[in-house]
């Protein structure tokens, strides 16, 4: 069972319980290859009935059957999805649409009830590294906030205006405190949520590679030449001397192998690939 939990992350949830009275909408910031793994079950105890709005970033690299499917389940009474490319702008301007509409649906129930009409706030949340500094950017067409390959980057909260109508409260990305599947934390760890020092890089590469060959077979045969392979040992071995992932005596080094192999899935070389 994989447990993580820095003291900033603590912090972070009080925050957000603090700050939720503050705002009309709550922006839940997932990965589009993993919908389900990248939601924090914490979140959903914090935020319970608040309007949210998920956006599913990074969908250019994602499967699209399968993120449409996404996108029909995770909407009901309180939640409505989107699924976004952060360089392309009509994504961007549907999601600020989508957000600031869901906001100012919420904000209308008090402002029935006298309150006075104020921009729009919406809470945006999520794990590390989904890409919630990316889209705060792209919305305000502007680096504000921090972003890189690393996760945890954004260590404080910030309010950012993004027109006269709508304001925005970044958070830290909040990562819960253990996982109970521990196929979770592999996919996490896949996608680059999880510091790829925390858990075994050829563990989590094994994984991949035998997800690939079951759902995206194509995917390997084309980027490594594998074909009639069945044994993981063998896998790593053939991709690391095609790919020159050889040490002295020209033994394969299974973690260079893994490094090439979890680079090239997270450029979006092995194809448009969802994990669940």
């Amino acid at each position: 069972m994989i447990q993580w939990f820095p003291g900033h992350m603590a912090k972070a949830r009080r925050e957000v319980e603090e700050n939720l009275k503050l705002v009309d909408v709550v922006v839940e910031i997932v990965d589009a290859r993993t919908p389900l793994s990248s939601q924090n079950p914490m979140l959903q105890d914090v935020i319970k009935e608040k309007e949210k709005v998920i956006v599913l970033m990074k969908r250019d690299l994602a499967d699209d059957e399968k993120t449409l499917d996404w996108l029909n389940k995770l909407n009901d009474e309180h939640t409505k999805s989107i699924a976004v490319a952060a360089n392309n702008q009509n994504d961007i301007h549907k999601a600020i649409q989508l957000i600031h509409s869901v906001g100012l649906e919420s904000q209308k129930r008090m402002t029935d009830k006298g309150v006075n009409k104020r921009p729009v706030r919406a809470m945006m949340v999520g794990i590390p590294n989904v890409g919630k500094s990316t889209l705060i950017n792209r919305f305000v067409n502007r680096k504000i906030a921090r972003i890189g390959d690393r996760p945890g980057i954004t260590k404080h909260q910030q309010w950012i205006k993004i027109n006269k109508d709508f304001e925005l409260l970044d958070t830290p990305g909040i990562l819960w405190p253990k996982f109970e599947n521990p196929d979770d934390g592999k996919r996490l760890a896949i996608i680059g949520t999880i510091k790829d020092n925390l858990i075994p890089a050829d563990d989590v590469t094994a994984f991949l590679l035998t997800y690939l060959f079951e759902h995206y077979p194509e995917s390997i045969q084309e980027r490594y030449d594998l074909r009639n392979i069945d044994d993981m040992w063998e896998v790593f071995v053939t991709i690391g001397k095609k790919r020159g992932a050889l040490e002295s005596g020209g033994h394969v080094n299974f973690e260079k192998v893994s490094q090439i192999v979890l680079r090239d899935f997270r450029a979006g070389k092995l194809g448009k690939i969802s994990l669940e």
